[in-house]
């Protein structure tokens, strides 16, 4: 098993724990994804997979129908996706993806929580290097063999393929996913999931007094709704 397994495993950053910030940030993902590619799930792929994630996140049919709407109004702004990069107190590289209508508000607030925290928000290309940029799928586990697996998908640029308590994960390149969602999709293999990762290439030991200040400044980015995702290389 690769890296990408250990860092599941160990990873130690907050998950998305709040129910109403989940379905904020799906339904901005849902946003996005027809502004790119259309309302239509069956000819938008990125629309389908976000819809699956939906589902995976219990969020309710009709919370994802009023999104749906939502995106295709005239009102609607467009989201856009900016990739902040910055150190944390006690030098942990810290990675914030975020979907925003207002770019001076989200950098403002982003540089303020890293200068509140006595951590710096650093220029584009800073810390992004000492990532891996991933994507994943979860499939459902039907006592399938995973070195058989492995061996089907290995030609799509898959590199890792292991088992959880609720599914398979596949890993691969960022770069890949359209050519395995097709895949997938091709085979009747219906997503639990999908999504992005960044895997940190190397982790840094932390005591218990510099993990928690670490994790003033990760409260902070993740309560911020423009905030989608954040990643560190925080062992």
């Amino acid at each position: 098993m690769g890296r990408a397994f250990e860092f599941r495993k160990a990873r130690k950053f907050k998950r998305w724990d709040k129910m109403a910030k989940t379905f904020t940030r799906i339904g901005k993902e849902i946003v996005m994804a027809i502004k790119e590619g259309g309302p239509d799930p069956a000819s938008n792929s990125r629309l389908r997979a976000v819809i699956q994630n939906a589902k995976a996140a219990n969020m309710p049919k009709e919370n994802v129908e009023r999104a749906i709407k939502k995106a295709t109004s005239k009102e609607q702004k467009d989201y856009k996706e900016i990739v902040y990069e910055g150190y944390a107190p006690h030098g942990i590289a810290v990675l914030v993806e975020t979907a925003t209508d207002n770019h001076m508000r989200t950098v403002a607030n982003v540089r303020s929580y890293f200068s509140k925290t006595k951590g710096s928000l650093g220029t584009t290309g800073s810390v992004e290097f000492m990532f891996e940029h991933k994507c994943h799928f979860k499939i459902e586990n039907t006592g399938q063999d995973l070195e058989e697996l492995e061996l089907e998908v290995i030609d799509l640029g898959v590199e890792d393929v292991f088992a959880e308590e609720d599914g398979i994960m596949l890993y691969a390149p960022f770069e890949e996913f359209g050519r395995i969602q097709a895949y997938l999709e091709g085979n009747d293999i219906t997503p639990l999931s999908s999504g992005f990762e960044r895997i940190p290439m190397d982790t840094k030991e932390l005591s218990e007094e510099q993990v928690a200040d670490v994790e003033k400044l990760l409260e902070k980015l993740e309560e911020d709704d423009d905030v989608q995702h954040v990643f560190h290389n925080m062992a």
